[in-house]
């Protein structure tokens, strides 16, 4: 392993745990995390939290509250970062390879066992109609996010305005995402500099500093190990989507702040648009085949790169191809997870305190909300009429800025009516996501076969 816990497992400085497990009964019970961690990070979390803190008392409300607030500092799915950092609290870095894997990998083997027959299948009557369904509560759960994320994160006029502003930048100018992202930060800085001197606050457990060189060629590793497979990848099927497939999400692992939401839009901009590996319906599929899969919704990931893999699988077989993609994308964006734990957090957690740190951070929260108000907008056009055109607005220089326009005359009836029954089943009646898609999936096939 990359990493000792002699030095830096948490336990070696601030004492014994309420309960100390064995590593067979970790493993046991991530692995029941890993099957039953339905219903997006929230749920995630919370599920965690009353295995590992009220029923198994592995770890104090404290200390969870500690990781969970340093997971959430991170870019990449923060439910499952935070399953690392309690594996690797309990029993080092060996814990948290386990607990980080068997949080993913039933959700993984799920969502290609689904992808694989989407890839096949799709045409067919039952599964066209499944989806139609599914797609339309895509729309509901998506704005759900809106709403439950905006609550908590725009406190303030600044962070409201940061919010319009990414969803504007977005949007009307199309700008990149990780743009909108480094700019939301910079400003946040820029914002919060006239305030108190900032401060760092140290948590206990951190007094020891861990060695510098061991971190270093942890952290040295750990890059090396994820970036492998690329330079093979290019060496052996240059014909194929998969080298692709590795570049890109390995650099949407590095900026994917505010999880699987934030990260789709500018997902499905560029595979549909520039790789044209998707079509827009098929990303709307996807959201749909994670969100009724255990582990994290940004498996969709996984998705892409299997339909990226299976369209562009050169001279290996379409599902072998497909496979790979998954695999391949599913690697770029899970290993950096393990890097910012196992190398990375003993250095991070010290500037928690930090308030220009949280400021920034403050900011990109903020601005995360814009982009997912921008996914919903873009999938609720895409699915509540079957045309839309982009509208050019205003030309600058060689650059034309445009907007996408629905054709009024293909608004599609059915998907607004399935659209708002799931938006009234979560937000009047509270339901959760799994019997709003269910009943989305059947009135899909009801309308599939009506109309």
């Amino acid at each position: 392993m990359p990493a000792s816990s002699t030095d830096i497992h948490p336990a070696n400085v601030s004492g014994q745990l309420p309960v100390s497990p064995s590593f067979a009964d970790l493993v046991s019970a991530f692995a029941r995390i890993g099957l039953m961690s339905f219903g997006g990070p929230a749920a995630q979390i919370a599920l965690m939290h009353r295995i590992c803190v009220e029923e198994k008392r592995w770890i104090d409300e404290g200390r969870y509250l500690h990781a969970l607030n340093y997971c959430m500092l991170l870019p990449g799915p923060e439910a499952q970062q935070l399953a690392t950092y309690i594996g690797w609290l309990l029993h080092g870095v060996r814990g948290g390879m386990v607990a980080g894997l068997l949080f993913v990998l039933p959700g993984l083997a799920i969502i290609l066992g689904l992808s694989s027959l989407y890839a096949v299948y799709q045409e067919a009557s039952i599964v066209a109609g499944l989806f139609f369904g599914l797609k339309a509560a895509v729309l509901a759960i998506v704005v759900e996010a809106v709403v439950r994320i905006g609550k908590r994160a725009l406190k303030s006029g600044f962070h409201r305005a940061m919010a319009a502003a990414a969803f504007i930048a977005l949007f009307l100018f199309s700008l990149p995402f990780p743009l909108v992202v480094l700019a939301a930060g910079l400003i946040g800085l820029l914002h919060a500099r006239g305030g108190p001197t900032d401060t760092v606050q140290i948590s206990g457990e951190l007094r020891a500093r861990p060695a510098f060189l061991r971190q270093a060629a942890a952290l040295v590793l750990w890059i090396a190990v994820w970036l492998a497979p690329l330079p093979l990848l290019w060496l052996t099927l240059p014909e194929t989507a998969l080298p692709e497939v590795q570049a890109f999400f390995s650099k949407m692992a590095l900026v994917t702040f505010g999880g699987a939401y934030a990260v789709l839009a500018y997902v499905a901009q560029v595979a549909v648009d520039h790789y044209a590996w998707l079509k827009p319906g098929d990303m709307l599929d996807g959201l749909a085949l994670a969100e009724t899969t255990p582990g994290p919704l940004v498996l969709v990931l996984s998705y892409v790169g299997f339909l990226a893999g299976f369209r562009d699988s050169g001279a290996l077989d379409p599902l072998v191809g497909g496979l790979l993609g998954g695999l391949i994308a599913a690697w770029a964006t899970f290993v950096p997870s393990f890097i910012w734990i196992f190398a990375g957090a003993p250095y991070i957690e010290r500037l928690r305190g930090n308030r220009l740190l949280s400021a920034a951070l403050s900011a990109i929260t903020a601005a995360v909300v814009g982009v997912i108000l921008n996914l919903a907008v873009w999938f609720s056009l895409h699915v509540i009429f079957t045309k839309v055109d982009p509208v050019a607005l205003f030309s600058f220089g060689p650059l034309t800025f445009s907007v996408p326009k629905p054709v009024w005359s293909s608004l599609d009836v059915p998907a607004l009516a399935i659209a708002l029954i799931a938006a009234v089943m979560i937000f009047r009646f509270h339901l959760g996501i799994g019997k709003t898609l269910i009943t989305a999936g059947l009135l899909g096939l009801l309308a599939h076969f009506l109309f």
